[in-house]
């Protein structure tokens, strides 16, 4: 199908393009990657009156590390996070996840504000960033506000992301030494939306308490889900197989998957316990080298 008939703008500032959002209102989608806007627009799904291309608006491609916070512009292409030196130093988890994440034609023009904005729990970047312990910002007419990633996704497609404001960057918190981060997926196909993902980031102190966990899980919940009893089940306590597999088993009983072409809910359910541990381990494995 083709996308209805639309009147394309392309401001070259921030506070251009909140301007046009505000007086086009619900007409009006703002373009990044294109990557998910495009083709619901192809099949109808969304008929925008107005797209506004904010990818000339300089500043908001940045990988940058300041005061203890990593800050990552919202228009940052999925291929400048695979071969970012800054966040090949913390979070080794970026390549884990882009290269899972389509093609490389796709990872050349896809954000991750794109990939966060569009709110899809089916989506890998939402999993990585609850992981990780990230906040976004959100600029509108009013200035930025800095919203936590737990607060951030309301339901299906849904954002707290409203009219007339954009996400214009994500902030991590530079983790502590002994900390290892890992994600992966199992899909059907390359390109295929997961059957399961798992993110993990792990802190373990030199006397190999876990000090602190995130474990993010893609495409087994209606809202990008954090797996709290598993990550519960490993801080303050030491590493072992009977916690990993206590955490595993945690992750699998509270994810809410659906049946569908990729698998039943038990089989997910499966999938995710097995994940959970695997990238525990990965994740356990990376702390300690660092």
């Amino acid at each position: 199908m083709i996308a209805q008939s639309f009147q394309y703008e392309s401001p070259g500032t921030l506070a251009e393009a909140i301007a046009l959002l505000n007086q086009y209102g619900d007409e009006a989608k703002v373009l990044s990657g294109g990557h998910s806007l495009i083709p619901m627009m192809k099949l109808r799904f969304a008929s925008p009156g107005y797209v506004i291309d904010i990818n000339g608006i300089p500043g908001l491609s940045d990988i940058k590390e300041e005061n203890g916070v990593v800050h990552i512009g919202a228009l940052a292409r999925e291929a400048d996070l695979e071969h970012s030196a800054l966040l090949a130093k913390y979070f080794p988890i970026f390549k884990d996840v882009t290269k899972l994440i389509a093609d490389p034609q796709v990872r050349n023009m896809g954000t991750l504000g794109g990939n966060l904005a569009h709110g899809d729990a089916a989506n890998d970047h939402p999993a990585v960033m609850i992981a990780l312990g990230a906040s976004v910002i959100i600029t509108g007419a009013d200035g930025e506000r800095e919203v936590p990633i737990d607060e951030f996704f309301y339901g299906f497609y849904m954002t707290a992301i409203q009219q007339g404001e954009i996400l214009t960057e994500i902030r991590l918190p530079v983790p502590a030494a002994g900390t290892g981060n890992a994600y992966h997926k199992l899909e059907r196909k390359v390109g295929d939306y997961a059957t399961s993902g798992v993110a993990v980031q792990l802190t373990i102190g030199s006397d190999g308490i876990v000090t602190a966990a995130g474990i993010g899980l893609t495409n087994v919940n209606p809202v990008p889900l954090r797996a709290t009893r598993s990550e519960e089940a490993l801080v303050g306590k030491p590493l072992t197989e009977e916690n990993i597999l206590l955490a595993a088993q945690y992750a699998s009983e509270d994810c809410n998957p659906s049946a569908d072409l990729r698998g039943s809910e038990d089989y997910k359910r499966h999938v995710t316990g097995v994940l959970v541990k695997r990238m525990i381990k990965k994740a356990a494995e990376r702390a300690m080298a660092s």
